[in-house]
């Protein structure tokens, strides 16, 4: 039939009623929209990213997805929200920032998830959400579950190489995935021929050996009945799908942009397009409803809204707290405790190695929670670089054991994906040096995930670190102090195989993201009595490893081995030792016990001296304990350089050739 363009509308088995739902889920947005622009304008909010003409991807998609599968939207994608019945004014609330929404006034307009709406908010890099679908759909995979996920993108994110990753990990791991490209034409002013040079961005389905469709994404019939094909698909398969939509965003990036950079006949041929007008006549024109209903249900849609917002609009009867605001950047660990170390009775202990002892401890995790999926390259029959994992296959399976492809981002999103479903993992970088390219997602994602909409992030990223091996700048950095700044993770370093398999134990119990340094010249190269049995160190407790009064060394990892060794040397001079164990959270009482008991203060660590952890401990210990200073607070640290190549050049490198010089001039004071 003939509309105001030819839109083709096949209505296929859905009934009146159905067609009727559809109608009023596809106008909720778009009248929640214009009064958005109101409130804009008469500055009750602060910004807007509108998703006027593209109401049709949000709503179909949604309608043909069930109301327990996971959608990661995009901040268009108002439809997402509405058609999963999020109630009107805690929305309203979330947009003004009022504490009454949903992430308690800590995030803008779409940036926020819920989970009983099964929905997960993306931040604002465009992609990361992506890989987040595939850990979500890997979780259902592994229960059994016939479930896909929904992840959308715009054209201009599948310049991302999120994108990329997160559709090669769905592809080579079979996931139930649908991948949604909402091409609007334009990336924020960027036009598509300035985006890429493929005709198609279907096209590229075929790169990844999956199915793929090009549709109209202004059809909300079209893309509902193509989801419920896909979804089906996906699930029968296990196979991702991805679905370009083409469609036209009627608005600015955001308001302030406006719309001048679009050439007028295009949007004018646009707006003859719209989804709401066109599936209106057709709906008319088919005497499903009649002008009566529709301006009916146009009131009955006004009147909800503008109760809703009136609603939010009362002043709200919140007071901020600083205290809360602390305490939700992690989630609650209760309950999440193993029999700790000091508790054990009588354990049967035995001599193991620094890696026999991270071994052991993933091991007994495996099978303490039967769930726990280990992702790193090369960690299956091969075992992974250092042989962590070797053996684990044949006990755990391939499903649980899982060789990845070489995208890190992709991986620690996934990560994510799986605890969104309740599942924890264990993801190997390689190498340390590797996480810069999964850095996006550790600290936007999993960190501040739990502060923004209360959802844990369960990972635990192991992390072979560490100089001393001759293997370069590239496979021997120090990069602890890259995440001891970011609210919302834990930092691990262990020195020794007892505290390794105990923390590795409390990282993996803990809810929370842990990164978990591993030094790599201590794998094989010391050994110590490990109880064989479950147990935990808790993390944020240090340990004092030698007690003098002359002076203390406060270092962790390697830094341990070489206090040890200075004392050693010099026993003519009373060391105290203090082993941090973990960087974040900081044992701070430990740190002042020791400064108070000694006087005299040098804190050693391998990573490179400037905007190391060292100058946070001197800061700290200068405000708390500067009464009990008999000297300057020295630090001694590696030098501000790439670590080389050359064995004798690393040696002059590490913290531990000027560990002499700076006890001795400590001392002296």
């Amino acid at each position: 039939m003939t509309t105001q363009y030819s839109m083709n509308f096949k209505r296929g088995k859905l009934d009146n009623d159905q067609l009727i739902h559809f109608y009023r889920s596809l106008l909720l947005p778009r009248m929640i929209e214009d009064k958005m622009l109101v409130l804009l304008r008469q500055g009750k909010i602060g910004k807007w990213f509108s998703g006027i003409g593209q109401e049709a991807i949000s709503v179909g998609a949604t309608l043909a997805m069930e109301k327990n599968e996971w959608i990661l939207p995009l901040h268009r994608n108002l439809g997402v929200f509405t058609s999963r019945n999020m109630p009107l004014v805690n929305l309203f609330n979330q947009w003004q920032g009022n504490p009454a929404g949903y992430s308690k006034a800590r995030e803008r307009s779409f940036h926020f998830g819920n989970k009983a709406h099964y929905i997960c908010g993306m931040i604002s890099h465009l992609g990361p959400q992506l890989a987040i679908a595939d850990g979500v759909a890997l979780a259902y995979q592994q229960r059994g579950q016939l479930k896909a996920t929904l992840a959308f993108t715009g054209e201009g994110g599948t310049s991302e190489g999120d994108f990329h990753e997160a559709l090669n990990v769905a592809a080579v791991w079979g996931l139930p995935v649908i991948f949604l490209i909402e091409n609007n034409g334009y990336g924020l002013s960027t036009p598509t021929n300035e985006q890429y040079h493929c005709e198609y961005l279907v096209d590229r389905a075929k790169g990844y050996g999956m199915e793929g469709i090009r549709i109209d994404g202004n059809n909300i019939l079209e893309v509902y009945h193509t989801m419920q094909r896909a979804r089906e698909y996906c699930i029968n398969t296990q196979r991702p799908y991805l679905i370009e939509c083409t469609t036209f965003r009627m608005r600015g990036h955001e308001e302030a942009s406006g719309v001048k950079y679009v050439p007028k006949n295009l949007m004018e041929q646009w707006s003859r397009k719209d989804p709401i007008k066109n599936y209106e006549q057709y709906l008319v024109q088919e005497k499903v409803l009649t002008e009566m209903q529709v301006a009916s249900i146009r009131n009955e849609i006004k009147d909800h809204i503008d109760t809703s917002l009136n609603e939010a609009m009362q002043p709200p009867s919140f007071e901020f707290s600083v205290a809360q605001e602390l305490s939700d950047v992690f989630a609650s660990s209760e309950g999440s405790a193993i029999t700790p170390y000091e508790k054990l009775n009588n354990p049967i202990l035995h001599s193991k190695r620094f890696i026999e002892a991270i071994s052991e401890a993933l091991k007994q995790a495996m099978v303490l929670y039967p769930e726990l999926i280990l992702m790193g390259q090369d960690i299956a029959e091969y075992g992974g670089a250092f042989k962590v994992t070797e053996g684990f296959v044949t006990q755990f399976g391939k499903q649980r054991v899982r060789n990845t492809p070489i995208c890190e981002s992709a991986i620690v999103g996934a990560a994510l994906g799986l605890s969104l479903e309740g599942i924890k993992s264990v993801v190997e970088m390689q190498f340390a040096d590797f996480v810069s390219v999964g850095f996006n997602q550790i600290v936007n994602n999993l960190a501040k995930i739990n502060y923004r909409w209360g959802q844990n992030a369960d990972v635990v990223i192991r992390m072979p670190t560490g100089a001393g091996v001759g293997a370069g700048p590239f496979h021997s950095q120090s990069n602890e102090a890259w995440f001891t700044h970011v609210p919302g993770l834990k930092v691990v370093y262990p020195s020794n195989p007892v505290d390794a398999k105990g923390l590795l134990m409390a990282a993996i119990a803990d809810p929370n993201p842990v990164l978990f340094f591993e030094h790599k010249a201590l794998y094989r190269s010391i050994s110590a009595d490990v109880p064989d049995e479950y147990y935990q160190i808790p993390m944020g407790k240090a340990k004092l490893v030698n007690e003098g009064e002359d002076a203390c060394i406060i270092t962790y990892g390697m830094g341990v081995i070489w206090a040890q060794q200075y004392q050693q040397n010099h026993p003519e001079v009373a060391i105290s030792i203090l082993d941090l164990r973990s960087l974040a959270p900081l044992d701070n009482d430990a740190i002042s016990e020791v400064v108070k008991a000694t006087g005299k203060v040098c804190i050693l660590h391998e990573d490179n001296l400037t905007g190391g952890i060292g100058g946070e401990i001197s800061a700290w210990i200068s405000e708390h304990c500067f009464a009990y200073l008999d000297a300057p607070i020295m630090r001694c640290a590696s030098l501000d350089t790439p670590i080389p190549f050359n064995l004798a050049l690393e040696k002059q490198y590490l913290a531990n050739s000027r560990l002499e010089e700076t006890m001795q001039k400590l001392l002296e004071y």
